[in-house]
């Protein structure tokens, strides 16, 4: 049987764990993983405990309540609490989800939170989006035009508007692409993944873009958009129940049309 060693540094160890609130009778544990670039200590996992009868419905409204309450060094991200900014999005109980509208009611047991997978840790529950959003702008999200510019406004028809639909309502989370095995596996650098590919095809349906060609050519390369193996994980864990593996096979169509 093959063995694997993981660095020393990488290994994770068991934090602290802090008392029970008193009185409490609906208590539940949360196992939150910690870790900080100030010091040289492994990453870790500290146990909390709150009082349910005294706390809000939705993952983040217990990590709000720990840092408030238990330990104010617990980092995370959040802003608009309505599943609209992306900013919570986190590994909990196994999956990719955004805390803010993920409710712990759909958790059994206790509950374990993580940062996204494969991504840099910045600190705690904090993932480094540097290179997610670097493949964001690579596929260019604006609109592309060679016509004189209208007085008012580029006109679009209600059937081409709605081409669109699935599409711009992305958040750029950062899930999809984090639950993707081929985004694990190739390098940051290579494959695009399910987020930034979902971007691409939004502007190459848009009916008033005039760069279609300039856009499949950017993407015509054995890994940027074909390391997609159709997994489905992508759609799976999308919180605004997006279809990025759709996307991406319409891109590949579009691909194949050309060149016949």
């Amino acid at each position: 049987m093959v063995k694997f060693t993981l660095p020393t540094n990488s290994k994770l160890r068991t934090g602290k764990t802090w008392p029970k609130p008193q009185g409490a009778k609906n208590v539940r544990a949360f196992h939150i993983y910690r870790w900080s670039p100030d010091d040289d200590e492994n990453p870790r996992v500290d146990t909390y405990f709150l009082d349910m009868d005294k706390c809000g419905p939705m993952v983040l409204d217990a990590l709000i309540k720990i840092k408030n309450e238990i330990d104010p060094t617990l980092t995370f991200r959040r802003s608009c609490r309505e599943g609209v900014c992306g900013s919570c999005a986190m590994n909990i109980d196994g999956g990719n989800h955004l805390a803010c509208i993920w409710g712990l009611d759909q958790i059994r047991g206790d509950v374990r939170i993580y940062p996204l997978p494969h991504l840099p840790v910045v600190k705690d529950l904090v993932p480094d989006m540097t290179n997610f959003y670097a493949q964001h702008a690579y596929v260019e999200p604006w609109l592309h035009t060679t016509s004189n510019e209208p007085q008012k406004e580029w006109r679009q028809s209600i059937e081409d508007r709605k081409k669109l639909d699935g599409l711009y309502e992305c958040v750029l989370c950062g899930a999809c692409s984090t639950a993707c095995p081929s985004y694990w596996w190739n390098g940051d650098d290579k494959y695009l993944g399910p987020a930034a590919l979902l971007h691409a095809y939004r502007w190459i349906a848009d009916s008033r873009d005039e760069a279609t060609g300039e856009r499949l050519d950017a993407l015509e390369d054995p890994f940027k958009l074909y390391r997609c193996h159709t997994i489905m994980n992508c759609t799976k864990t999308c919180p605004k129940g997006l279809n990025p593996a759709k996307a991406i096979a319409e891109i590949k169509k579009l691909m194949v049309e050309r060149a016949i």
